[in-house]
């Protein structure tokens, strides 16, 4: 199963992210309403994902170990976790995207360890993504 698009905005200290919900297997919509955002870190961080469904989640609990780890310090959180995803045999597998956004970050982190932070603050990922 593979879930799809994610679309985050920062601005003057305020994010918004939203996703279209949808978990399609092949050419079948399988789920309209899937939760794809969640707030993390007391509702401070913002986090998205597009891909495998199965393989975000577990990358969600991943990145929430590390934000608490580093006290919420999301750029830290967002590279330890893209080291450890490219280098553990079992993360090198999974096939997922992760948008995330504080009120000073937005971030995409990607499991081939790319931890990018788009010049506009804008996020998009998934097939709506560029």
């Amino acid at each position: 199963m593979h879930a799809t698009t994610i679309l985050g905005l920062r601005y003057k200290g305020a994010v918004a992210m939203g996703g279209d919900g949808q978990v399609s297997f092949n050419d079948t919509i399988m789920k309209s309403k899937a939760v794809k955002v969640r707030k993390l870190h007391d509702d401070k961080i913002l986090a998205g994902f597009a891909g495998a469904a199965a393989d975000a989640l577990a990358l969600f609990e991943r990145f929430e170990n590390k934000i608490g780890e580093y006290s919420g310090n999301l750029p830290r959180a967002a590279v330890e976790l893209a080291k450890d995803w490219r280098t553990d045999k079992y993360l090198q597998k999974l096939e997922a995207l992760l948008a995330v956004a504080d009120n000073k970050h937005s971030l995409l982190i990607a499991g081939s360890g790319e931890v990018v932070e788009p010049d506009d603050g804008i996020l998009a990922i998934g097939s709506g993504g560029p």
